[in-house]
């Protein structure tokens, strides 16, 4: 996919961050933009953005991703405003709770599955017909490195990050026969407020660095390249080679190594 003037582009997650910056760089090259998010105040903050930059108002809908009838009502009201949709980033996300496996709770669990997994299902779902009638596309799913590495204080993220990745690995062979691109975003440490919380302070300020402006740029490319995987960002090269290629038993020491001085060392008190 080469050119995205007056192409329709759906972000979700386009209140802040990635979302935000996808979005003023889709609406600079002239696409027709649907964006959505949870955060209403950050979605019409980016929406005025967006109109500033370019002198049109995009589509802005509040939308809770992790709600099947939402994304798919979207999907609709989409079409019925813009018409098809030719790009789907599922950039939405949140983070979880930080401790390790045992202080976590089910419903943490439940809680970032339902947003990070099943929105990028029901995100995929609901615009592929759509990309499908248009003859062509690009779906955008959005990982993480942690989708490549399992992290201590990150087993609910991580869990619905490997997720994301095996859901578009899977999707992306199914289509691979057809003029619609499958991409898998593998961000690494990417300068959001999806840290945002107290517990997760440290760990940001060490390695969340890259700013958001540049990896969506790299995402452009690789659409426009049809490359399927794109690692990028603080960290990311580094941990897709050492998830690769270095015994599973050193990974872990080395994780522990540079990640355990981020970590609040009072839920690990009980093992010592």
């Amino acid at each position: 996919m080469k050119n995205f003037n007056g192409k329709v582009v759906v972000v979700t997650g386009a209140g802040s961050g990635m979302g935000r910056s996808y979005a003023t760089m889709f609406g600079r090259l002239g696409s027709k933009l649907a964006l959505c998010d949870y955060d209403d105040k950050g979605l019409q903050e980016t929406a005025a953005l967006v109109q500033s930059q370019t002198g049109k108002a995009p589509l802005a809908v509040k939308v809770d991703v992790s709600d099947k009838a939402a994304v798919y009502a979207f999907a609709q009201q989409v079409k019925d405003t813009l018409g098809n949709a030719h790009v789907i980033i599922n950039n939405a996300g949140v983070s979880g709770d930080g401790g390790p496996v045992w202080d976590k709770t089910d419903a943490t669990y439940e809680r970032v599955m339902a947003i990070n997994f099943w929105g990028v299902v029901y995100g995929t779902r609901a615009f592929l017909g759509q990309l499908m009638d248009n003859r062509e596309g690009a779906i955008v799913n959005v990982s993480s490195i942690f989708g490549l590495v399992g992290t201590p204080n990150n087993s609910d993220y991580c869990a619905s990050k490997f997720a994301v990745r095996g859901f578009t690995e899977s999707l992306a062979v199914e289509l691979s026969s057809s003029n619609i691109q499958v991409h898998l975003v593998h961000p690494g440490g990417i300068n959001t407020n999806i840290a945002s919380k107290a517990e997760h302070k440290k760990f940001a300020e060490k390695f969340l660095t890259t700013p958001p402006d540049e990896i969506v740029e790299v995402v452009r490319q690789c659409i426009e390249k049809n490359e399927p995987r794109i690692v990028y960002g603080n960290n990311a090269a580094r941990v897709w080679f050492a998830a690769r290629y270095l015994p599973f038993k050193w990974f872990k020491s080395i994780l522990w190594k540079q990640m355990g001085p981020t970590l609040d060392p009072r839920p690990y008190d009980r093992l010592r």
